[in-house]
């Protein structure tokens, strides 16, 4: 159905004038097409719906002169633009275009007051599979991977145009900078990213342990070839929009991208997104930490002209421990204070320098400059400065995250002259790059089958259902637990599926659980835990003719055992 108010009737005036011309012959040049619309529409001729009354037969208008012809032909070209008509060119002709009408002028959509009701129509599918990965992070990767090696045709969706995640759109460079003496490895695909990202080149070593560090635009092209390799079908620059539900049970998704509106099918779908998009638009239950309570964003930023010898050589007569951190929040560690003593690439009283001598506002946002640094390139180059945070901040709310990208970006240029005058070795750095969004840390998190608490991260808990495991590493929410005494907890499977919906599992930082449980599961490690769990269950599933909720998970677990998973 059509509006029919005033300024709405004109407009499609014009547009349906506009169809007429483009149903007529389309070898007629523009210069031989009269712009009827210029001329007024009688009143009689408008139909109750708001339409044109088509011209009878034979109808004859007045045409002008040249120069009326040229006005005439500019008119007409503004008329298929906004009808949506694309130009082409037969070839070999010049001056006889072939005019096609894009499908989008021809839905309308009901507006009334505030809302806009979308007009039905199909929806072309894109691909079918059995497993279907949104979102392309470490979660998604271990995901489609694990999937993949579990014998299932995997589709992996990307938002942004690589794959990585957190490390290659925001520009973190660790999957896990805790290891120091003591830690426990969880296995898995998360270690063989770094193992292939060290072998082709792309890392280097973290300042104070052997934590290693990727480089971040190089894992783009680590995991171009881990996916390639693996037969997975990728899709980038594609962005899950709806889901298909049929009653509780997810069959895929609703995507939209520079190809139009395309449906994916799937037997199972795993939500990688990290905001629990997917079981956000499925009707999955999940809670929202508010945004005065929740982790802030962070705007990572990286400099060149840095006097890397100068910079270090401050360091080392600076040093600064995980201690310090306690400066700028109160911090809550196991009691035990063995994070202490230990090294940490931290600044944040050169920022508080820095307001002290007016070379940076004294401001709410400058009061929350300070973090680690990372890398250090001989070519001057200091990547991953994690300083600049803005928190108030609702990662799933658009203007919210507007707001944040616009503030951080200004705020960085104060950070960054606090460098030059009151850090040695930056006194020439120069802004080189943002990450391509900012690194966030708190959203959306699914009620699951079972919800994670701080007992269980601090308590080594042990589920029968368990996909993996991951050391006593808390960061968040005021806490901060190292990893230095072997002890971990078992990662349940219960965690990441949303009781109300069927074959749909969640990975990654949306995992069910409360605040301490998500400082210890969003790191991306864990997140390859759970992705890798997630993949294999979905992939074990399908398998055995199984929803994801009712799958064996005996079989799973042998599964995650062939593919190098340590689960107890």
């Amino acid at each position: 159905s059509r509006p029919t108010g005033g300024c709405c009737r004109i407009a499609l005036s014009f547009l349906d004038v506009a169809e007429r011309h483009m149903q007529r012959e389309t070898t007629k040049s523009s210069a031989d097409i009269v712009p009827e619309c210029l001329e007024p529409v009688a009143e009689s001729a408008h139909r109750k719906d708001g339409s044109v009354q088509p011209e009878k037969p034979g109808t004859a208008r007045s045409r002008g002169g040249p120069e009326d012809s040229k006005y005439s032909q500019r008119a007409v070209r503004m008329i298929q633009r906004l009808a949506g008509v694309r130009m082409q060119r037969p070839q070999g002709e010049t001056s006889k275009p072939r005019v096609n009408q894009s499908r989008a002028s021809k839905r309308l959509a009901r507006i009334s007051g505030h809302v806009v009701r979308e007009t039905s129509r199909e929806v072309p599918v894109l691909a079918s599979c059995d497993v279907l990965i949104v979102g392309g992070g470490p979660s998604g990767l271990s995901a489609a991977l694990a999937a993949r090696r579990a014998g299932a045709d995997v589709v992996l969706c990307e938002q942004y145009g690589c794959f990585g995640g957190v490390i290659t759109t925001v520009g973190m460079e660790t999957l896990g900078w805790y290891r120091y003496e003591g830690t426990v490895e969880s296995e898995g695909i998360g270690l063989e990213m770094e193992r292939i990202a060290a072998q082709m080149g792309g890392t280097s070593k973290w300042p104070y342990n052997d934590s290693p560090c990727l480089d971040a635009d190089f894992f783009k092209i680590v995991a171009d070839r881990l996916v390639k390799e693996s037969g997975v079908r990728p899709f980038l620059h594609i962005i899950a929009v709806e889901a298909i539900m049929e009653g509780n049970v997810i069959r895929g998704v609703i995507t939209e991208s520079k190809s139009g509106r395309r449906a994916i099918l799937a037997k199972a779908v795993i939500d990688c997104t990290g905001d629990a998009d997917v079981a956000h638009l499925a009707g999955a239950d999940y809670t929202v930490c508010p945004k005065e309570e929740s982790l802030g964003v962070t705007a990572v930023f990286n400099c060149a002209g840095v006097d890397k010898a100068k910079f270090l050589k401050y360091t080392e007569d600076n040093p600064k421990t995980y201690k310090d951190w306690s400066r700028t929040w109160q911090q809550e560690g196991d009691g035990s204070g063995k994070e202490d003593t230990l090294r940490s690439p931290y600044l944040d009283c050169e920022f508080e320098e820095a307001r002290r001598r007016g070379v940076i506002p004294e401001n709410q946002h400058t009061q929350n400059f300070g973090g680690s640094w990372s890398t250090l390139s001989e070519a001057g180059e200091a990547t991953n400065l994690n300083l600049v945070h803005i928190k108030n901040v609702d990662p799933t709310n658009v203007e919210d995250m507007t707001r944040a990208e616009m503030d951080a970006r200004e705020q960085t240029l104060h950070a960054l002259q606090a460098l030059r005058e009151c850090v040695p070795g930056f006194e020439k750095a120069k802004l080189r790059n943002f990450g391509m969004t900012m690194g966030t840390r708190d959203s959306r998190k699914i009620v699951g089958r079972y919800n994670l608490t701080s007992s269980d991260v601090r308590g080594q808990a042990r589920f029968a259902d368990s996909i993996g495991i991951y050391p006593e590493f808390v960061d968040g929410y005021n806490v901060l637990i190292l990893p230095l005494t072997g002890r971990y907890f078992q990662v349940p499977f219960g965690c990441m599926v949303p009781p109300k919906v069927e074959n749909l599992l969640v990975a990654g930082r949306c995992v069910a659980g409360d605040k301490i449980s998500h400082a210890a599961t969003r790191n991306m490690m864990c997140c390859t835990i759970t992705g890798q769990g997630a993949g294999v269950a979905a992939a074990v599933a399908v398998r055995e003719g199984s929803s994801t909720s009712k799958v064996d998970m005996r079989k799973v677990q042998d599964e995650l055992r062939l593919q190098g998973v340590r689960l107890e």
